[in-house]
């Protein structure tokens, strides 16, 4: 990533703070729509190690967006498979993920012009950043994506991960992702294994856990991803790349709280604006929107800017609690050894149905079919679940 701390002193048109998958995808839209655009980017680590990805159902991104998108795509599938001790299913949905080395590839040809600053932000406001040694960068809008931002408005749980792409000894089988194989001991919340095949011998095996506190031991994550690569009969000939995360999920909260710390003027992508799915923690699909609201405006200014990013944040946590209601039946109702069930209850549902539920565009008649039958958690446990908390309750 090529970045410079002795950048001209002009004026953006666009300053992104963060140089993280939100803010490479907003860059990615405006190349598209508004190509004369002068857009800068800070970020403290420019050139970090190469070892995210991000996926996301093939459904839930527009023809519109893929036109843009198509370059930053690494892997894609015909459909996915998903595992539970009682029930495994096929599901013809596609599926597709993008790497870190893709998504900078691009931002580097993307922002070949106007090279990554390298600092950290001490403060931002609508016309521009403060570098903690006081340089000053200026611009007409700013829009901060330097992820999650420490706060007490939201109720939070956490999905934690980590995973390996493995280089194996044979060829492992697998012509297609399995999203969540359930079928393993039901440790420290519900509990699944992630595995998406990219070539005969080579894939990535990661252990996730939907859980109530936020620490992950790495070591105990490489210890069971070993252990259930042995039980496939998968020898590991090389550990190719490792990715760790821990992100939150939504059971309730105060948006208009958790905005209030925005600074006058100024706009907010990815995690710093809330913006994923309130159960799978799924960010791209949220992100690839927020992006085109933005490369849609005929004028980038901070008021437009401020503006969009809000409504279009706000929008979406308005119309997301359902998804928060089954989050708190998931992890306040549901014993955790049982949350798995939940899982594999919802799997049995049709197909369009559950890719209405990733795309976040969940109808009325399915949220009736949702919840109704014998709920896989008890009544009256459920029944506490329903008000919403609107302040932060957060597990550590």
């Amino acid at each position: 990533m090529s970045a410079s701390p002795h950048l001209p002193n002009l004026k953006y048109d666009l300053l992104l703070a963060g140089a993280g998958m939100a803010n490479a995808l907003i860059v990615r839209a405006l190349k598209v729509s508004h190509p004369d655009l002068t857009i800068g980017m800070v970020d403290r680590n420019p050139q970090p190690d190469p070892s995210h990805t991000w996926s996301f159902h093939t459904s839930d991104i527009s023809d519109s967006a893929r036109a843009w998108l198509d370059p930053l795509i690494a892997y894609e599938w015909h459909g996915q498979d998903v595992r539970f001790p009682g029930h495994a299913r096929a599901l013809k949905t596609g599926y597709a993920s993008i790497s870190e080395e893709k998504l900078r590839n691009q931002l580097v040809r993307d922002m070949e012009a106007t090279p990554i600053l390298e600092g950290e932000v001490a403060s931002l406001d609508e016309e521009g950043v403060t570098l903690k040694g006081g340089r000053r960068i200026d611009a007409h809008a700013v829009i901060d994506g330097r992820g999650q931002k420490a706060n007490n408005s939201l109720t939070i749980r956490f999905q934690k991960f980590v995973g390996q792409e493995l280089e194996l000894e044979e060829p492992h089988g697998l012509t297609r992702p399995v999203i969540m194989d359930a079928t393993v001991p039901q440790e420290d919340g519900y509990r699944f294994f992630y595995l998406l095949p990219h070539t005969p011998t080579s894939l990535l095996v990661e252990d996730t856990r939907y859980s109530d506190g936020a620490e992950l031991n790495d070591d105990v994550f490489r210890d069971a991803i070993e252990d259930y690569a042995t039980g496939k009969g998968w020898r590991i000939k090389t550990i190719l790349r490792e990715e760790r995360g821990v992100l939150p999920i939504a059971l309730g909260g105060n948006f208009d709280t958790f905005w209030e710390e925005t600074p006058k003027g100024t706009g907010r992508s990815g995690l710093a604006a809330a913006l994923f799915h309130p159960v799978t923690g799924y960010s791209l699909p949220d992100n690839v929107r927020l992006a085109q609201a933005i490369a849609a405006l005929p004028h980038i200014t901070s008021q437009t800017v401020a503006q969009t990013t809000h409504a279009h944040a706000k929008a979406a946590w308005d119309k997301r609690g359902f998804y928060r209601l089954l989050n708190r039946m998931l992890f306040d109702a549901a014993r955790p050894q049982d949350r798995y069930k939940v899982l594999e209850r919802f799997y049995r549902l049709p197909e369009p149905l559950i890719a209405r539920f990733y795309a976040g565009t969940t109808t009325l008649p399915d949220k009736a079919r949702i919840l109704t039958g014998k709920p896989p958690v008890p009544i009256m446990a459920a029944m506490r679940c329903l008000k919403e908390p609107k302040s932060g309750v957060s597990q550590t």
